[in-house]
This record gives structure tokens, sequence and C-alpha cells, in this order.
């Protein structure tokens, strides 16, 4: 019999994280005093920022108590014991809802508003907090250059909610403090991806390459932004943005705001970085630039960049869209909206909604490929579409040819786990389930109201009108579907009402707890949170 949960272990644990969420916040503290807030194309604010200041205070304080609380409940814990399996998952799913929760408060205290009537609700607040610590980057708020609406504090919390989630809270909590095997069982629980292994043998020396990695690209690209024109505010809210692959602006038009082609290219540059499994950057750094060449997921990361960047300028071109008028520009915006979603970044510099039915068509699918394994990107990853076609290739041979036994390979190498192929299906079976019952679940219980349709004004119209409101009706079938699929596969923009110049404001709290909780699946390992749901989890089995 299976023994229950090691409960004061996961309290001890849970309250070093809420700790550590709380002292995080004081980062954010002064961005308050109008000094340290410059921006790029906004004139300075003009005062000390209570609201926000007295918001994360307030904060810092209930991460505080909580933690000690957590930490007090779970004395009884003694340093040196084992951490199976069980605990991980449940340490890492909780934690992530703990951080959701918390990193909602500073927007919730601070008084932020969603639009200039409207304060933010706390469903609405965690709906943010979700979007940064899982780098989706999808948003409520109408108007970031608004002080008076979203406090510059406030604003820098938000992007560094995408620098705490951005190789995830608690990699960064193992690289800090280390938990030896311990830390190897809840890295293998939080970072996504078929491939898990490090490339050292202690697995907190990992998470502190990977860490050191992930910190100096930082740095590095907050820098480069500056000495591009960006002010220090606005670089460092960009740089998390994008290393997270995230894509929280400072701006209304996000990147396009500064429509600098220096900008972008840079961006490019870096959200494909962002998008590399790290064990391959760290292996390059090392042994060569070889090893990227070699490396089968990197070369069909590559590849499907430039496929589907192709398709997209080629199809926008003959249609004639807006930013396609000459192959200059078409390649511009075809690329980075292509690195963006690809990369699971959602950073904009146009308005692919009103691309063609190509073009708009590819990036909802290419929503659910995402970067490289090991990566800050989201998604599905490439390499369990490598292997997947991989797997079905030899599933199609061996209907006509069953006596043909062939190992699967990745690289020339026979791949030694019996179960991948399992995995690997029952992961893609999975996201399908969740995707179509989310959406079915959206398209059932959201008011039409969303898309601007009052049913009791459906019944006054003429037949003609009825018919304008039934194409308007039409479109919620595939702007629900691009929702659910730019929050599961933490994206953030979509199409229609979710658009690249629209917002996630005008949905139901209900639909937007939904949108939580897709955000959650789409950046932990899946299994980490759905186990949070089964109730012999928790007890004696």
């Amino acid at each position: 019999m299976a023994s229950l949960l090691n409960y004061p272990l996961l309290l001890r644990f849970l309250g070093t994280i809420c700790l550590l969420i709380g002292g995080s916040m004081g980062f954010s503290l002064p961005f308050a005093f109008p000094q340290f807030a410059e921006r790029t194309h906004l004139p300075p604010a003009a005062e000390f920022e209570q609201a926000g200041a007295y918001g994360l205070l307030a904060s810092m304080m209930v991460c505080f108590v909580v933690g000690l609380l957590f930490r007090f409940f779970g004395r009884s814990y003694r340093h040196g014991g084992q951490l199976f399996r069980k605990e991980a998952m449940a340490i890492v799913g909780l934690s992530w809802v703990s951080a959701t929760v918390l990193g909602a408060l500073p927007y919730y205290f601070s008084g932020t508003q969603t639009t200039a009537e409207n304060p933010i609700t706390f469903i609405e607040a965690m709906f943010e907090s979700q979007s940064g610590f899982s780098t989706t980057g999808a948003t409520v708020l109408t108007d970031l250059e608004s002080p008076g609406m979203v406090p510059h504090c406030i604003l820098f919390w938000r992007s560094w909610t995408h620098f705490l989630g951005g190789l995830g809270i608690v990699v960064l909590f193992v690289a800090i403090l280390g938990q030896g095997s311990a830390g190897k069982a809840m890295m293998r629980a939080e970072m996504p991806g078929p491939t898990k292994d490090g490339s050292m043998p202690r697995m907190q020396h990992t998470a502190l390459v990977f860490a050191a990695i992930y910190l100096g690209l930082n740095i590095l690209l907050t820098f480069v932004y500056f000495f591009e024109g960006m002010s220090m505010f606005d670089s460092m809210c960009h740089a998390f943005g994008t290393m997270a692959t995230g894509g929280f602006s400072t701006y209304n038009r996000s990147l396009g705001g500064f429509d600098s082609p220096l900008i972008e290219s840079t961006t490019i540059f870096f959200m494909v970085l962002a998008g590399t499994n790290f064990t391959l950057l760290y292996l390059t750094m090392i042994g060569g630039p070889q090893r990227l060449i070699r490396d089968v997921e990197f070369r069909a990361y590559l590849g499907i960049i430039g496929l589907v960047t192709a398709g997209v300028v080629f199809f926008g071109m003959k249609a004639g869209d807006v930013g396609f008028e000459s192959l200059a520009t078409a390649t511009r915006n075809g690329l980075f909206q292509v690195v963006s979603v690809m990369t699971t970044t959602g950073y904009g510099t146009a308005d692919f909604d009103r691309w063609n039915n190509f073009g708009r068509g590819i990036l909802l699918l290419l929503m659910f490929v995402g970067g490289c394994a090991g990566s800050t990107g989201g998604g599905l990853k490439v390499i369990r579409h490598v292997l997947f076609y991989k797997i079905l290739r030899l599933e199609i041979e061996r209907a006509h040819r069953p006596r043909v036994i062939r190992p699967l390979r990745i690289s020339g190498q026979a791949v030694d786990d019996p179960l991948l192929a399992h995995n690997i299906l029952l992961y893609f079976c999975l996201i399908l389930a969740i995707f179509v019952f989310s959406w079915l679940a959206l398209i059932t219980f959201e008011p039409n109201s969303t898309w601007g349709v009052v049913e009791s004004d459906v019944a006054q119209q003429s037949e003609v009108g009825k018919e304008l409101l039934k194409g308007t009706l039409d479109d919620k079938l595939l702007d629900s579907a691009s929702a659910v699929a730019a929050t599961l596969n933490n994206i953030g923009p979509g199409l229609g009402v979710v658009g690249a110049t629209r917002n996630y404001a005008g949905f139901s709290q209900g639909a937007k707890l939904l949108f939580v909780w897709l955000m959650m699946l789409g950046r932990v390992e899946i299994f980490s949170v759905l186990l949070l749901f089964v109730p012999s989890f928790w007890r004696r089995v």
C-alpha cells in the first residue's frame, strides 16, 4: 500500500516558494519612483505611484505570512528525508497554483484597471498573473500606456513574472537552493517535453547552468535594446518578454509601437534562441556550432520556421495583404509573426488577423508546434512532432510488412525507452481532448454578447439583419478555437476577438478561469496539474 503524501515536506517546500515570490516583488518597488520608470515614447510619470507601491508592499506581506505559516506547519519535516515522485509532482502543481494566486495580489491591491471604468477583479488578476508566470502573454488590460490605469511598478511586475516563469519557478528554486535527488524529481515534473535529463550528472548543476544562460541572455538583450533606442525600463521589460517567450509589452501596439526594423530583427534572433533547447545551447558553447547542426530537433525547428515563412510571404503577396506590398516588407512582417507564434512569444508588429485565410490558418496550426524541448517556449514541442512522424512512419510500414522490426531512431541512435511511443501518442490524445472539450465549453457557455450580439435584438432584426448576425456568431466557433489554442499553447494572441490588436477583457469571468487553467496546463508538464484533481492522489491507495 502506498503511503499518504508527506504533507510536512509539501508545506515546507511551498512555504519557501511563497517566500521567494514575495521577496521577488521587491524588485518592482523602485519603479514606483518616476526617475526609474522612464519610457521610450511616453512622458515620464508625474509623481510617486502610491497605489502601486502599496499594492506591492501589501502583497509582499501576504506572501511572507503565508510562506511562514506553511513552513511552520511543515516544521516536522526533517532534512534528508526522501522526496518521491508523488511529492515532486504535488509540489510542482501546487507551486504554480500558489504563484497564480499570490502573483495576482499586486494587480488587485493596487487598483489596476482593465478599462477606464472597471477596476480589475481577482479572477482577472489571476488571469494576468498566470499569463505572466506561464509566459503566455495574453492580457485583460486594455491600456498599458496610462499610469493611472496600470502603474509603472505594476507594469514591471507584470514583465517580471515572465522572467520568473521563463525557466520555471521550480527550476529557479532548485538552482538557488539545490535539493539533491529531490531537485531532480521536481525538475522532471516541472519541465515540459519528452527529454528530461540534463547534460550534467548533478541536477542542481544543470539548473544553475540553465539559469546562468537564461540570466546572461536577458542581460545581454536588455543592453542591446537600450543601445537600439529603448529606455532602460522598456529594455528590461521587453528582454524579459523575449527570452521567456512571453510577449508582454509596455505599449498597446506591442513591439509594433517602436516601428523599428532593427529592434524587430534583434527580437527575431533572440526569440529563436529562446525557443532552442538550453542544453543544446550549453553544449554548443563548449563543443562548437556543429552541435546545433547535428541536432534533429533544431534542424526541424528552423526548417518549419523557414517553410512556413515562405508560404506566408507567398500567399500574403498574392492576396495583397497589408504589409505585403514588397518582398522586403512581406519578409519582415511574415518572418516576425511566424517566429513569434512558433516560439509562443506572441509579440506583434502586424495585425495577422487581417491576413488571407492561409496566413491565418497556418499560424493557428503553428500554435500547436511550439519551441524545442528544454527551452522557454511553450506548445507541444518540436521533438514530439518529430517523434510522432517517425512513429507514424514505422506503424504504416508495420501494417504492410509485419515481420520487419525497426527501432525508433533519433539522430541515428535507437531510442531505448520502450514506453516513449506510447507516451507521445498519449500526450497528443490528451492535448486534443483538452482542446476539444474546452472549445465546446467555451462556445456553449460563453454569452454571445462577447461578440457584440444581444439576443433580444436578434428577434427584432429583418431577415437580412439576422443573416449578418448569424455570420457574426459563426465567428464565435473560430475565435473560441483560437482562444483555447492560444492559451493552452501559451501563445497569447489569437484570431478575431483575441486577435493581435485585441485582448481577453471581453470574456466572462468563467471563461477567464478556464483560460487560467489552460495556461497552467500548457506551461507545466501536464500530469502535474491534472493529478491535482484526482482524489486518489491525495489519499492512501
